[in-house]
């Protein structure tokens, strides 16, 4: 018997064929799209589900997918006030120096949550950052995330990894007001990370999986550092083959990837590198042999210092996916404000209105987002056998009505608040706009009195203050 019918929908299916059914219908048993059409087709058909969502005036979309987060950023929002180096100096000192387990399982919570309520049912989520204070000393750290985000029932494909060289790192560890410090070598974070992948890796029903990540070498002037680096990025790249899971890297620009190949030999289809600015033609040269993905970040600091030429890598045969780099310190996990941001950026940018269609950002956090982590034939479209991962937007709003070409409105107009129905692998975890799997406000209580103690802890509350020239001023 049907389990689910989401009746009388616009269906936005992003098949092959980008079919848009105008009054359509999908069908859900056992987890998956069994059915799919005409709305009075499947009434037909499937006379007696378990269970009905009326989606008249809502798009049903797939499930969307975030190609590039961080966790700990949900409980770092708004730190330096706009000072980038502020900021990384703050959520470095924050994860390696102040945080408890709790820390890292409300922030899963909270942010799974977020992205939740905005339609992204599936995201690559770095497990720390910027892309080096990473929380992979201990598996317990690891855990919480994980079961947080088991609990929220959303997808993760989580990044594991280590931080810059030099070995060893510092790290604390807070527990009952008590701070236990310890110096890690690499071949701590590297045993963590392959515990984690035998541990989690395809774990909650299959809706998390694990993936390894090493730092960006463009950083480095020192050439001991540089040789120290590229030695664990061989290192954690041949783990990630050896144990059959993607390889994520944050922050690649001007030359990097180039030199990352030549050095490393890292890349490859199960490859992902986020940011890619001001990319040098050997760059390029070297995604298009190796069939790397590349995550497109727009709202992101990279994306103010230097461009990424999404449009030009996408027209020679590059897989260009979407990621929000949400949700801190000033980015929202909304995915469709970003594929507005996609659009905007990229016009400005060439000078152009009609570079980036609408439908081809809707592409990048869809089906070219499922592409790139190779889970194409199980999401990022709604078709018969794919995994029931569903979304309805809200069309019937002041902002969006009326409802001539819903496809172009859903990418320029919707917001994240829109999202009224969201189902992952067949389960209805968001209904009606209301989370039906976690006590979200219980969890955002938590998250206050966690965030303030974290502040204790650290010293770091002036960083979450006013800056100065807020007011008044044109610069900061």
């Amino acid at each position: 018997m049907t389990d689910i019918l989401i009746e009388h929908g616009t269906l936005i299916t992003m098949d092959p064929a980008r079919r848009v059914i105008e009054d359509g219908s999908v069908a859900i048993e056992a987890g998956r799209i069994t059915d799919i059409g005409p709305a009075a087709e499947l009434a037909a058909r499937h006379p007696h589900p378990r269970k009905r969502i009326a989606a008249q005036n809502h798009a049903v979309l797939p499930g969307l997918i975030d190609a590039h987060t961080h966790a700990g950023h949900a409980m770092t929002r708004t730190a330096g006030g706009g000072n980038s180096k502020v900021w990384f100096d703050t959520v470095g000192r924050i994860y390696m120096r102040g945080t408890s387990v709790d820390f890292w399982r409300l922030d899963a919570s909270m942010a799974a949550t977020e992205r939740l309520r905005f339609g992204t049912t599936t995201a690559i989520v770095l497990l720390g950052g910027g892309d080096s204070a990473m929380r992979c000393d201990e598996m317990q750290f690891v855990d919480a995330h994980m079961e947080a985000v088991r609990q929220v029932g959303v997808k993760e494909i989580v990044v594991v990894g280590h931080p810059r060289p030099p070995f060893p790192a510092t790290y604390s560890t807070w527990q009952g007001g008590q701070e236990s410090v310890a110096s890690v070598p690499f071949t701590q974070f590297r045993d963590v990370c392959a515990e984690a992948v035998r541990k989690w890796h395809g774990g909650a029903e299959g809706r998390i999986r694990v993936a390894l990540l090493s730092p960006v070498h463009h950083q480095f002037s020192d050439p001991a550092q540089a040789g120290a680096l590229y030695a664990c990025t061989r290192e954690m790249r041949e783990l990630s083959r050896q144990l059959g899971v993607l390889f994520h890297m944050d922050g690649h620009r001007n030359g990097s990837i180039a030199q990352l190949q030549r050095e490393t030999g890292a890349l490859g289809p199960d490859a992902s590198l986020s940011h890619c600015v001001d990319l040098t033609e050997a760059d390029i040269a070297a995604l298009v042999e190796t069939g790397a993905v590349v995550v497109h970040n727009p709202s992101a600091n990279y994306s103010i210092r230097g461009r990424c030429p999404a449009p030009e890598l996408i027209d020679a045969g590059v897989t260009v996916a979407l990621g929000t780099d949400a949700p801190a310190p000033d980015r929202s996990a909304d995915m469709f404000r970003n594929m507005w941001q996609c659009m905007h950026y990229q016009r400005t940018a060439k000078r152009d209105e009609q570079v980036m269609p609408a439908g081809k950002v809707l592409e990048m956090c869809t089906i070219d987002a499922a592409k790139g982590l190779g889970l194409d034939g199980e999401i990022g479209s709604l078709e018969v056998g794919k995994k029931a991962d569903v979304i309805t937007v809200d069309l019937f709003k002041p902002h969006i009505m009326p409802l001539q070409m819903p496809v172009y409105r859903v990418t320029c107009f919707v917001q994240g608040s829109d999202v009224a129905n969201v189902i992952v692998d067949g389960r209805v975890v968001l209904e009606g706009g209301e989370v039906r799997t976690v006590d979200w406000r219980g969890v955002l209580q938590e998250v206050q009195v966690e965030a303030e103690a974290m502040l204790r802890r650290t010293g770091l509350g002036e960083q979450f203050e006013l800056p100065p020239r807020f007011w008044g001023h044109t610069h900061y």
